[in-house]
């Protein structure tokens, strides 16, 4: 058993360690600011995080434990290879998108939560329905990695998976508790560097065990299975292409993206953070691809692991820890999983503090109690990220299809968010109407296409659709893409259509029963909800700021490229004149 008590003692100072840096960033936090302003602080930092913190709490948002996991296992499976591990390359490019064309006006216009332009522009009803998808990604995300924890775990040190699972959401969960993101962006570079540090000390051990055979000779010749560089096969190139594009442009409309954007000291820094983090992305994807390539290039009937393979085994996904087990020492593969653990807890803190930040924000603040005080709001966002917390330790234990609901879950995300945060950023005159139309539209063409994770038969079969070893048919045809395209124009159409029948006099004001579009234009004073005020846009579109009275005044959210790039819009220069 010593073997087991050495695993689990390096695991607890591990979470230890963690817990200790999410306490002190929790203490730094309420010594940070004013006290009028806790809630702001605890969403978005204050918006006075640096560009070195920024970076690796950006970059640990994405390498997570499905992330590395899922990088070694696309390239062990034979007949998939390198040539199928699209989340380093496509994280990484959905970061430099998001830096060019989304993080600087999200961040010049001082929004609090990816969700705020959404409820300015389409209103409350609307912010409600669009946080359905957004919490639903952050949920299954959350609970999909801390089931890949408690499997990672239990393979290497032989614990109870639900102790382990139990145990590292309360980790995670009591410093967001405390702490908010100060906490879940230290504890980042900590847990950011522990995936580097000790995915890159196992990769020399595995790579010399004499049952691994030269990677360089199995990445192109077909050894103990097929070459681990993999290929793409002709009918098999539009499945491609949609995973890839819904990686790429899905992976931008998250809130815990946004959060860390919303939080950098200016719209400049939150675009460099981005890049800094798409290159961080590549990086720490590098040791994921050599333990799949290592795992491919073993002759595992040499090992300890015997016979049959872990594919044969139907362990594929756990070849990560598999490889740090059986082809890495005692202690390196203990330095190991302290990084798999590490990888986990980034990414599950992230998305617990996205979810509750959303509904406090968005849901309880702005749609129930928009004149609630600081302290009610900062009460709300602890229980929820306790609640939460819970809700997806829950799932992680009982669902037997957690990885299906997320993988349903981000396609929605990918095809409801996306288009429209496309229109309500970059396409003048889209209203409510149009919104939900598209909403509607692309929500029905996805989940009519299927989802064989979670056994659901289509029901429009696309061309080139065949049955699994299940019987449920698989698409061939780009489909996600084809909602994601659908709901966006559908937007735009519906509400260019409401528009003109509307000012047209075709229809009557009162059937504007979302007050979308004569209302729009008409009233001066519009609800908390929305903009109070045209000329309170430099400031925050959708709540006071108070600026800090710090030695970080000049690198907060009010700096003149704030000014400077809303002054420039064409819908507020006649306001100058009032």
């Amino acid at each position: 058993m010593a073997f087991h008590l050495e695993g689990l003692v390096a695991i607890v100072v591990f979470y230890l360690a963690i817990l200790a840096v999410g306490i002190w960033a929790a203490w730094k936090t309420k010594n940070t600011g004013s006290e009028g302003d806790r809630s702001e602080a605890i969403i978005v930092g204050g918006r006075d995080i640096g560009l070195l913190v920024g970076g690796f709490t950006m970059t640990a948002t994405w390498v997570g434990g499905g992330y590395i996991n899922g990088t070694a296992e696309a390239v062990y499976v034979p007949g998939y290879g390198l040539a199928w591990a699209q989340a380093p390359i496509g994280y990484a490019l959905s970061l430099v998108l998001g830096g060019l064309f989304f993080a600087k006006p999200m961040r010049s216009k001082g929004y609090v939560t990816m969700l705020d332009p959404f409820q300015q522009l389409y209103g409350k009803r609307m912010g409600g329905l669009l946080f359905i998808p957004a919490l639903m990604g952050e949920m299954f995300w959350a609970a999909a990695i801390f089931s890949a924890l408690g499997a990672t775990i239990s393979v290497i040190i032989d614990i109870n998976v639900n102790i382990s699972v139990i145990i590292s959401a309360l980790i995670a969960t009591m410093y967001t508790l405390v702490g908010g993101l100060y906490s879940v962006a230290y504890t980042d570079v900590v847990q950011l560097f522990c995936i580097f540090l000790g995915l890159w000390i196992s990769v020399p051990f595995a790579m010399s065990h004499p049952a691994v055979t030269d990677i360089g000779l199995t990445a192109v010749h077909h050894v103990h299975q097929a070459p681990w560089l993999g290929s793409i096969n002709s009918l098999d190139i539009y499945t491609w292409l949609d995973n890839f594009l819904l990686l790429t442009l899905g992976g931008i409309p998250w809130q815990a993206y946004f959060q860390r954007v919303l939080s950098s000291s200016s719209a400049t820094y939150a675009q460099v953070l981005s890049f800094l983090a798409a290159f961080g992305c590549i990086v720490m994807a590098l040791p994921a691809v050599l333990i799949g390539a290592i795992g491919a290039s073993t002759a595992w009937n040499e090992t300890e692991y015997g016979v049959p393979d872990p594919m044969t085994k139907k362990e594929a996904d756990m070849i990560l820890p598999i490889v740090l087990q059986y082809l890495c020492p005692v202690y390196i593969s203990f330095f190991g999983l302290g990084a798999v653990s590490a990888a986990v807890m980034s990414s599950a803190d992230s998305s617990i503090l996205s979810a509750s930040s959303m509904f406090a924000r968005n849901i309880y603040q702005l749609s129930f109690r928009q004149n609630a005080s600081d302290r009610e709001i900062v009460w709300v966002m602890r229980i929820t990220v306790f609640l939460f917390g819970a809700s997806a330790t829950a799932m992680a234990l009982l669902a037997s299809s957690v990885y299906g609901l997320w993988y349903l879950s981000s396609d929605l995300v990918y095809i409801i968010i996306f288009p429209q945060l496309l229109c309500v950023l970059f396409i003048k005159g889209t209203n409510t109407y149009g919104a939900i139309a598209g909403y509607l539209f692309g929500l029905v063409l996805r989940i009519t296409g299927g989802e064989p994770y979670l056994y659901l038969q289509p029901l429009i079969y696309y061309p080139g659709c065949y049955p699994d070893e299940n019987n449920i048919y698989i698409q061939r045809f780009p489909f996600k893409t084809l909602a994601m395209l659908t709901s966006f124009f559908t937007n735009i159409i519906v509400s260019y259509l409401a528009k003109y029948l509307f000012e047209s006099g075709t229809l009557p004001p009162k059937l504007d029963f979302l007050d979308a579009v004569v209302a729009r234009y008409s009233r001066e004073h519009m609800d908390k909800a929305t903009l109070v005020k045209s000329d309170n846009i430099v400031l925050n579109e959708l709540a006071p700021v108070n600026p800090r009275h710090s030695l970080t005044l000049s690198s907060t959210f009010t700096n003149k490229e704030a000014f400077n790039y809303v002054d420039s819009s064409p819908e507020l220069s006649n306001t100058e004149d009032d």
